[in-house]
């Protein structure tokens, strides 16, 4: 495909997953956007893709993953790159590198590393911004963030973390002396703010999302469960109707049970999968680290030497299935979860979506849902060589 970057990129024969839902048709991807769906009768120079049998959906928006691969973004910000050329073979175009509680010049090595770009060739995964999970977390729910770095707000200088600086979510506990205050100061420059790790109450809770934030952090992990006379965090992300939930759905973090429960609180569009992934993803077990966190992995997830979760070793294309299979849920209402709905979590409209004009970020999924092949600006970045590949020809004709 590196010969044909200036030419149309035509998918036929596969059924195409639009905001209208699943239709025949083909899908022109030209100069890096999604051009026409339905119809290639005005593309005169272009490359031809037979896609029967395999479903053309969005590219995944992984709005959660530490690392993988081997890399871990919080011991070394420039492993983004590496791991970014390797995440769509899960189907992953855009994600947001998840720099958690460390010391405080991490955070700025990070958007250094946002703000140079990419290397020369880069062809992966586009890197939105940052996702800062911590320091602002409640020491009651740490998870396996290292207690020596976690802090109040106003003990930090965030005035760096805008988006121009790279810096899009921020995950904090509302019950924090402060936080209040800070939540309404990143929202107010365009920051997503997510409430996790927290001990709040219900009423802390409604307050944050009141203030400003709009998503909650790994929904049932890391924070104040749900009690029938104490419904805390879980409680406000079940009854505030439009705040988004992330979850993560390996059947390690979450009973399928309790992945049903979410989806039927949340319904279909305010879900969002993230995989948590720390730098095990696709290494298989064995011993890694998270920070500054050492973490034993095996089949029972990444785990602390307390046995605390740290992360997971989730694929997204995993999660997509599995949350099929514990939600009841269609593909189609599966995929959304891991496209349209983080997109919409970020405010990034024009990613996780197949329409003319947005990102021609693609993947094709075979019968299984498994990644046959995966676009990204409308570049081939990944094509699985064990299958039966999609082929490529010059013109309709030939």
């Amino acid at each position: 495909m590196s010969d044909h970057l200036d030419r149309a990129v035509v998918i036929q024969g596969g059924d195409v997953l639009t905001p209208d839902g699943l239709a025949a048709g083909e899908l022109v991807m030209e100069r890096g956007l999604i051009s026409a769906i339905g119809s290639s009768d005005t593309v005169v120079d272009g490359v031809f893709l037979d896609a029967a049998g395999l479903f053309v959906v969005p590219g995944f928006v992984d709005v959660q993953i530490n690392g993988a691969f081997g890399h871990d973004f919080t011991q070394d910000p420039s492993s983004i790159w590496e791991v970014g050329e390797r995440l769509p073979e899960h189907g992953v175009t855009s994600f947001l590198p998840t720099v958690i509680t460390s010391p405080d010049t991490t955070i700025s090595r990070a958007q250094d590393v946002l703000a140079e770009g990419p290397p020369d060739g880069y062809l992966g995964a586009n890197p939105i911004g940052l996702h800062l999970e911590g320091p602002f977390l409640s020491p009651l729910q740490p998870g396996t963030h290292d207690k020596r770095y976690l802090r109040e707000p106003g003990e930090v200088d965030t005035s760096t973390w805008t988006p121009d600086r790279g810096v899009r979510m921020v995950t904090l506990a509302p019950e924090l002396p402060g936080a209040l205050e800070l939540i309404e100061t990143l929202v107010g420059r365009g920051v997503v703010v997510s409430l996790g790790h927290s001990a709040a109450s219900l009423e802390e809770a409604v307050a944050g999302f009141e203030t400003g934030a709009t998503v909650g952090t790994h929904l049932y992990n890391a924070m104040s469960g749900f009690q029938h006379r104490d419904p805390g965090l879980v409680g406000a992300l079940f009854t505030e109707a439009d705040v988004i939930a992330e979850i993560i759905v390996d059947g390690i973090h979450s009973h399928p049970s309790a992945v049903r429960v979410a989806w039927d609180a949340k319904g279909p569009d305010h879900l969002v999968l993230i995989t948590d992934a720390m730098a095990a993803m696709g290494m298989g077990h064995g011993r890694f680290a998270i920070s500054s966190v050492d973490v034993e992995v095996d089949e029972t997830g990444p785990r602390n030497a307390d046995g605390v979760l740290a992360g997971s070793a989730l694929r997204m294309d995993e999660a997509v299935r599995n949350l099929q299979l514990f939600a009841r849920c269609s593909l189609e209402e599966a995929i959304g979860a891991a496209t349209s709905n983080p997109a919409s979590a970020i405010g990034e409209p024009d990613v996780g979506v197949i329409r003319p004009g947005a990102r021609a970020d693609v993947v094709l999924l075979d019968a299984d849902a498994e990644v046959v092949a995966t676009f990204v600006g409308g570049r081939l970045a990944h094509n699985l060589e064990d299958k039966s590949i999609p082929s490529f020809r010059s013109s309709p004709g030939d």
